[in-house]
């Protein structure tokens, strides 16, 4: 399957940061291009707290299973040292994967995921925060990393925003 020009979208975002309703707009916008360009059934934005060992969720395209607010904790597991202190991407292929990362492995599937793709957002060496999208088994690949960056740096003025605070 091909994915489509990822151009439009990223002119959405770009024209979502003009807007005042800030983070929100930026996350809906990213949102809105990651479900086109990528596609997602679940999709979230965390942010990371470094001091704090915690990531917290700032955005949620299904809060009643994924309320914004939550948090996680920062460890010292594998997915961790791989995607918050590491800055990789980690495409997770099917339920095996998830529920050897993911703690709440039955609920991502109960909502018809069993593939993840974690994107890292960085600016100076530091992972700001991580775009998380999730779809059925199967659905992400490794061409759809460069993709999946370019439109995870035009969330980083929102998620700046978001740590200044």
């Amino acid at each position: 399957m091909n994915r489509p020009d990822p151009t439009p979208h990223l002119a959405a975002i770009v024209r979502a940061h003009r807007e005042t309703d800030q983070p929100l707009a930026t996350f809906r916008a990213v949102d809105a291009a990651m479900g086109a360009c990528i596609g997602h059934r679940l999709f979230t934005i965390l942010i990371h707290h470094p001091g704090l060992r915690q990531s917290e969720r700032f955005y949620s395209n299904q809060p009643h299973a994924y309320p914004v607010g939550g948090r996680k904790p920062v460890t010292d597991a594998p997915w961790m040292q791989r995607v918050i202190q590491g800055g990789e991407i980690y495409i997770g292929h099917d339920y095996n994967d998830i529920k050897t990362v993911f703690f709440d492995h039955e609920l991502i599937r109960s909502l018809g995921c069993e593939s993840v793709l974690n994107v890292p957002v960085r600016w100076r060496g530091q992972t700001l925060g991580t775009l998380n999208l999730l779809h059925e088994a199967g659905w992400y690949r490794p061409s759809d990393e460069a993709t999946a960056r370019l439109v995870a740096h035009l969330a980083l003025p929102a998620m700046m925003l978001i740590a200044q605070q």
